[in-house]
């Protein structure tokens, strides 16, 4: 009797009955509760929790799926407790709790991974990027929702994918990536003509067996009709010639009521046939509607496309003007490589370079043997040098580095800092300045591994990246202060680290673009002890050589995915 209240229930939902779907699965409810039915029960709370979803009652929604978990943990069904998870964690999100919210598909997304079911997975990643893309947090959003259609295109689950690129239109839509948004646009209303399609199919296909069915039941009449006609006759001839006409004439009056029947049926046919192509008429009208709208779109995307890549590709121009170039690089430090890779046209990453004589570091000293150190450095020049990654990627991400590259400019030319502390003091000091000439508050800055070479002796400062010298076949880590350049909680002063290298040792400084990069097999992370792998394997190459393998590798792990973040490597050999 349960059964058939949540099978009711069902049928009055689809119907958009809620009120009559919601009594019977009350009614099923207190059956299973009653019998100590764990699994109905659990079934049964989670139905009623999509009707309160359906009806917009969300609290209630998430009360009756929050009553199904401990069902499914005494049954340890793992599947349908992850399915739970889900539904509690949408209802969380729809009343402002993303942080509970995302607590939960993560929990579920762990559950599908360990029992391997792949649809949930792509679905759960769905969920995740939806929540982030409805938080406004681009840069989380992106990486999940593009795993979710990588699986779901790998399954071929169409509505899964349907959905999916729906969200990537409207991603890629807020970053103004338009090329991609209309990729995605197209291909979610593809998706959602090939559902439609099935659809129409299998209402066809229903029909059509509905008609052969009837057609052979006919059949069987006229069979049945003659064989009785057949048996009759042979008993009439037996009995008398006079009751051989009375069947007769009932047989002909059997004969012309299925004439008439089937002339209803073949009538009834006709019209449904004519309704139906009407309808698929309708239908391609529709679609060729949209492949217009599509096409009027795509020009307009298109011309705007180019008008922006221009305004870009100008604006990389002004970006490269602040780099220092290669050969001046080369002439400061000859065994050396930057590895240089911006995830747009413009970047958020950039490389430092400035020199100043030993001379105008003593100034900067703070104690006589500083002073003596400058002065007995052969060349009378000092080496600043920096790795820098700014908030956000492409424009936005240019646009605070030319106020970060000015502040360094200014911390050295202006204000005459040599110590690498104290040039990232005073360039967090100017950033800060800058952005409160906002009317609106402005939280953006910059991480940065900034070094100063003398002769043998390395300077360091870093604000969140880290410096790594490489010693016969060793890594020494420093570590860098945990606050940025730029509006802090607590703004504490940089500190310096000193060393005295040796001849063979390498300097690395980077950004976190490179070992942030999704790839592999697995569509994962490089991370950062893949990359010292990496570098403690082409120690024995010349730096140029070695710039050639980081780079081939980077693009062997990222394979056909896109990259995520601007990369920046500098490498030095003494």
């Amino acid at each position: 009797m349960a059964d058939t209240y949540v099978n009711l229930g069902s049928a009055f939902q689809q119907q958009e009955d809620y009120k009559s779907a919601r009594d019977l699965f009350f009614k099923a409810l207190n059956i299973y509760e009653k019998l100590g039915d764990k699994r109905g029960y659990a079934i049964t709370c989670n139905n009623i929790g999509h009707q309160y979803e359906q009806e917009k009652d969300y609290k209630q929604s998430l009360a009756y799926h929050t009553k199904s978990i401990a069902a499914w943990r005494e049954l340890d069904n793992s599947l349908y407790l992850g399915y739970s998870l889900n539904n509690i964690g949408v209802n969380l999100d729809r009343i402002g709790q993303s942080d509970s919210a995302l607590i939960n598909y993560n929990i579920a997304l762990s559950i599908f991974q360990q029992i391997d079911s792949q649809e949930d997975v792509a679905w759960t990643y769905n969920l995740i990027g939806k929540l982030f893309q409805d938080k406004k947090d681009i840069k989380q959003a992106e990486p999940y929702l593009t795993k979710a259609y990588l699986l779901a295109d790998e399954l071929n689950l169409i509505s899964t994918k349907k959905d999916i690129s729906e969200n990537l239109f409207h991603l890629y839509s807020k970053k103004a990536d338009y090329k991609k948004a209309l990729s995605f646009y197209i291909k979610h209303i593809q998706l959602k003509e090939t559902l439609k399609n099935d659809e129409t199919k299998k209402i066809m296909l229903t029909k059509q067996l509905t008609y052969q069915y009837e057609k052979q039941a006919a059949a069987d009449s006229v069979i049945t009709a003659e064989a009785k006609k057949v048996t009759d006759a042979q008993i009439s001839a037996q009995k008398a010639q006079l009751k051989q006409e009375k069947t007769q004439r009932f047989t002909l009056y059997i004969g012309v009521f299925v004439l008439i029947l089937f002339g209803a049926f073949m009538f009834n046919r006709f019209k449904v046939t004519k309704k139906q192509k009407l309808v698929i008429e309708a239908q391609k009208q529709e679609v060729e509607q949209q492949k217009s709208v599509v096409e009027i779109a795509h020009q307009e995307l298109e011309e705007k496309n180019k008008e922006i890549t221009d305004s870009i590709q100008y604006a990389k121009r002004i970006q490269n003007a602040i780099l220092p170039p290669l050969k001046v690089v080369k002439e400061y430090l000859s065994e050396s490589f930057i590895l240089y890779k911006p995830k747009d046209i413009v970047a958020g990453d950039f490389y430092w370079l400035e020199t100043i004589s030993s001379r105008h570091s003593a100034l900067d000293a703070e104690s006589p043997n500083e002073q003596i150190a400058g002065q007995a450095h052969n060349d009378g020049s000092i080496v600043l040098f920096a790795a820098a990654d700014c908030t956000g990627h492409g424009v936005p991400g240019a646009m605070v580095s030319v106020v970060c590259n000015n502040g360094l400019n200014r911390s050295v030319r202006e204000y005459g800092l040599t110590d690498p502390a104290k040039i990232l003091n005073k360039t967090r000091e100017i950033v800060i300045s800058e952005f409160e000439k906002s009317e609106d508050e402005v939280k953006d800055g910059m991480d940065i591994a900034l070094c100063s070479l003398e002769g043998t002796t390395l300077k360091y400062a870093g604000a969140n990246n880290p410096l790594w010298i490489i010693r016969k076949g060793e890594i020494i880590e420093t570590k860098a202060d945990k606050q940025p350049i730029g509006k802090f909680d607590e703004l504490l002063p940089y500190t310096t680290h000193t060393f005295q290298l040796q001849k063979g040792d390498s300097i690395y400084i980077f950004s976190d673009g490179y070992v942030d990069q999704f790839g592999g097999e697995k569509g994962k992370k490089f991370k950062a002890a893949a990359f010292r792998t990496l570098l403690l394997s082409i120690q024995d190459k010349p730096m140029q050589e070695q710039q050639k393998v980081i780079n081939t590798a980077f693009e062997d792990w990222r394979g056909n995915l896109e990259q995520i973040d601007d990369v920046c490597i500098i490498g030095v050999k003494i």
